[in-house]
């Protein structure tokens, strides 16, 4: 039997065939986590809560009807978990071809490395219809790409209550037709947007991403494996907020904050995330 949190330990699980003593209070991907399980996940992030919307990261738990969701339900006393039957693995693989078929995942990387694991096919389903729609570029900021979005809900959770509380996006339409959208979808800088671009850090298949990022992919330069990430503190204000500088041929072409960090959690105001095209002037006055 192996204890996951020492002196902490309240409750027994049975994880995988395995008994574990963990804390009360964790959900089962937390359990599963210490113990070395993955689980993988698209809607869960360190710095939201659990929305519970891709259903990828579900467990079979002995005595529940269907598969429960790991990154919400907490462990209970003599749970018996399996975190990859057969049940598990045909649902995760049904839910990754519905994206794959339906979403462009091609700069999602952490979508489509698990294709393998689970044999998805995305040529199973006979003339799929595919979520078609023009890149929004209203501003040099960032950019929106609908064919990517997979409602996932992370950016209308960090817009909203669990982080900026700003609220300027939102689900709109029904079935097929549901997006993410400003209100009475007007242009983003007409709306209520800050551009904080805590949406943007949290999505997980680029469908929002840097407008920087987009203007190098659309011209085949975009070479993540040559850019470097240094991390240093915001000076704009006495925060402290930790920025992590991503740069390309000594131009900064991002930035992001770590999730782990205690001031910002992942979050940053428009100044930290966006204020720093001035160093990239300063660099090519200087050459």
């Amino acid at each position: 039997m192996t204890d996951v949190h020492n002196e902490a330990a309240e409750i027994l699980i049975i994880l995988n065939g395995e008994e574990v003593n963990v804390q009360k209070d964790m959900t089962i991907r937390e359990a599963s986590s210490k113990m070395m399980v993955d689980i993988p996940t698209i809607c869960w992030s360190e710095n939201l809560e659990p929305a519970n919307a891709c259903r990828l990261c579900v467990v079979e738990v002995e005595g529940s009807k269907t598969l429960v969701p790991s990154c919400s339900r907490k462990v209970e006393n003599g749970m018996n978990i399996s975190t990859a039957s057969s049940r598990v693995k045909a649902s995760r693989r049904m839910i990754l071809e519905f994206l794959a078929t339906a979403n462009d995942l091609s700069q999602a990387p952490e979508i489509t490395n698990l294709f393998d694991d689970y044999g998805v096919d995305i040529d199973r389903y006979e003339s799929p219809t595919r979520i078609s729609a023009e890149v929004k570029i209203q501003d040099e900021l960032y950019v929106r790409d609908y064919s990517k979005c997979i409602l996932c809900y992370k950016c209308v959770d960090a817009c909203g209550e669990q982080a900026q509380n700003t609220f300027a996006i939102a689900f709109s339409g029904r079935g097929y037709g549901t997006q993410v959208s400003t209100e009475f979808d007007v242009e983003l800088p007409e709306s209520d947007c800050v551009y904080c671009g805590n949406c943007v850090a949290v999505c997980p298949t680029n469908a929002l991403q840097f407008k920087t990022e987009f203007d190098l992919r659309d011209a085949s330069n975009w070479r993540p494996e040559d850019q470097t990430v240094t991390t240093t503190v915001c000076s704009y204000c006495g925060v402290g907020c930790n920025l992590e500088l991503h740069t390309q041929d000594n131009q900064i072409v991002k930035v992001t904050s770590p999730t782990d960090h205690d001031v910002t959690n992942g979050n940053l105001c428009i100044k930290g995330r966006f204020g720093w095209e001035y160093v990239n002037w300063v660099e090519k006055k200087s050459h």
